[in-house]
Formats: structure tokens, sequence, C-alpha cells
């Protein structure tokens, strides 16, 4: 399901208030379940919203019965605007709400503990299916949190990178490097990475998984290649796999991480500005070499602010 803007003959949400009987405790609790699995978000305490759907319209008047049923008071309304929130700030409320959801399913899909076991793979395929249902406005991580899923059913969390030790970098010179389109944070530094420590004349390509160009050197994919590796990045990856040793190197690297994983392992906030600088700029519509470009700029530009 997907919400727009406020611009559609309907008002954009819907509002449920309600009162419960005194005696409604445990009422109390089996709406507040449902209304966190519905992804509703709060109105004070009086009150909850979601967008102004035909399927989010039967989720509260099917609560508002629940709650009448028991005794208690209900109503489901039609909201055009609210006085202290804007449409967009609305709307970038239940974005976040949903960038923490699937920032926690990426932290278990990130855990090593027991990743091929089949009924903890399902479990957080629903997980992930459950967050989707509620994900209104499409968060950007929907994508990341769905290729780590497919990494994990088919045993590839760990990429198949060559092991550590055993790269000779110059077999990396020279070389057509390939990932995914619509480069973010950890790809575009990983790319500067390669054309300043690895191989000064890399070419860079873009593919989808099934189409990648005979011969390139896989990055940031979700199979094959030089990936995600346990707990790390693609930045870090390489730099242990060419043992890339540059104390203002480690220091990108814990920014990037924290800012492609999203589990502060390391509390650096920088990488953040980078990403969303690059979001921008996608939904500018520029193009993937451009887009690739500019954020080896901003690379550059943190590794040259760095002491």
């Amino acid at each position: 399901m997907s919400v727009t803007n406020q611009n559609e003959a309907s008002p954009p949400w819907l509002l449920l208030v309600f009162s419960l009987a005194r005696k409604g405790a445990s009422l109390r609790v089996t709406v507040w379940r449902k209304l966190q699995r519905h992804g509703a978000l709060p109105l004070g305490n009086s009150g909850y919203f979601l967008p102004n759907t035909d399927e989010n319209r039967e989720r509260f008047e099917w609560l508002a019965t629940a709650v009448r049923t028991e005794g208690g008071d209900a109503s489901v309304l039609e909201v055009q605007s609210i006085d202290n929130c804007s449409f967009e700030q609305m709307k970038q409320r239940f974005s976040n709400a949903r960038a923490q959801d699937y920032r926690e399913l990426l932290k278990e899909l990130r855990n090593p503990g027991s990743a091929n076991q089949s009924p903890r793979i399902t479990r957080l395929r629903q997980r992930f299916k459950d967050i989707v249902s509620i994900d209104f406005f499409g968060s950007p991580l929907r994508e990341q949190v769905e290729g780590a899923l497919n990494a994990v059913q088919t045993s590839r969390i760990k990429s198949a990178a060559p092991e550590i030790g055993k790269v000779s970098a110059a077999e990396y010179r020279n070389r057509v490097w390939v990932t995914r389109p619509r480069p973010g944070v950890d790809r575009v530094t990983s790319a500067w990475l390669i054309r300043t420590f690895i191989d000064p004349k890399a070419k860079f390509a873009f593919a989808p998984e099934d189409k990648k160009p005979p011969k390139a050197v896989s990055f940031d994919m979700y199979e094959g290649g030089f990936g995600h590796r346990g707990e790390d990045c693609t930045f870090e990856t390489l730099i242990k796999v060419f043992h890339i040793r540059n104390k203002k190197v480690q220091i990108m690297a814990e920014v990037v991480h924290d800012a492609d994983l999203f589990d502060e392992k390391f509390g650096r906030k920088e990488g953040f500005g980078i990403d969303e600088v690059m979001k921008g700029w996608a939904r500018q519509g520029l193009s993937d070499q451009e887009l690739l470009k500019r954020g080896m700029q901003l690379a550059e530009g943190l590794y040259k602010s760095l002491r």
C-alpha cells in the first residue's frame, strides 16, 4: 500500500479516538498491540493516526467496534490537516517509524548466530512482510533489507570474496568494477577507496545481479565479489582484503559502517550527512555515474578533513 500526497479527493489521514471502560485493562493491551501492528502513530494519549486508505479504515473500524463492545467509546475520523504538523512532517514521522523497524531487522539479519536455520529465516521474512505492509511511504531501507534477506536465505550472507591475505593486488588493477544502480554511502566511498588505494585506473559500471559485465569485479553486490562480510560493510571488507593501513581510512571506515549498517557501533554520525546528500541527488534524477562522481568527491572531502 502506498500514500502519495494530500491533494487527493479524500482527506489524507484517519484518526481513531477512543476511551475504554474502567475495567478494560486487557482490552487496552490488545488494542495497543494491534495499533502497533497496524503502524499507527499516537496523538497524545487520546488517539492514533493512519493514512486514509480502505484497508486502514477497516482496521480502525474493527478496533472501534471492539472498544464499543466492551463498553468504551470510539470514533473514526477523517482528518484533512493538522495545525501543528504539515503533511510532509506527518509523512516523515511514518517514514522514521518504519526506518527504525527496518534497522532493527537489519541488526538481526547481520547477527551471525544462527543465520542458516530455516525457522529463523522464515520468522525474519515474515517480519519483513509485516513491516512492508505498513511501510506507507516506501522507505529507502526496504530494498536493502530485502537484499540482506535474500542473501541469508541463499546461505550467502558472507560474500564470496577471496579470503583475507590471499588477494594479489596486481590482479585488480586496470579493471572494471561493477555494483548495483543508484549508489549510496557505502558504494560511493568504496569506489573512492578502490580508485585511491587499489586500482588508480579503475572504471565503474552499474548492473543488476543477473546482468553483470563479464570479467568485471563485483563490489557491494548481494551475491559474490567484495561485499558485506559478517558485521563489516563493503568499505571495511575492502580495507581488510587489500590490507590498507591508513589511519584516516580507518576513521572513514567507522563513519561508513555506522551510516550503512545503522548499528551505532562506532557512534559516528558524519556519514549520515553524506547519505542524505546522496539521496537528495538521487531524487533530482542524476545518472548513476554522476551520483558516483559526486559521491567520490564527498568521500575525498571527508578524507581531507580528517586529522
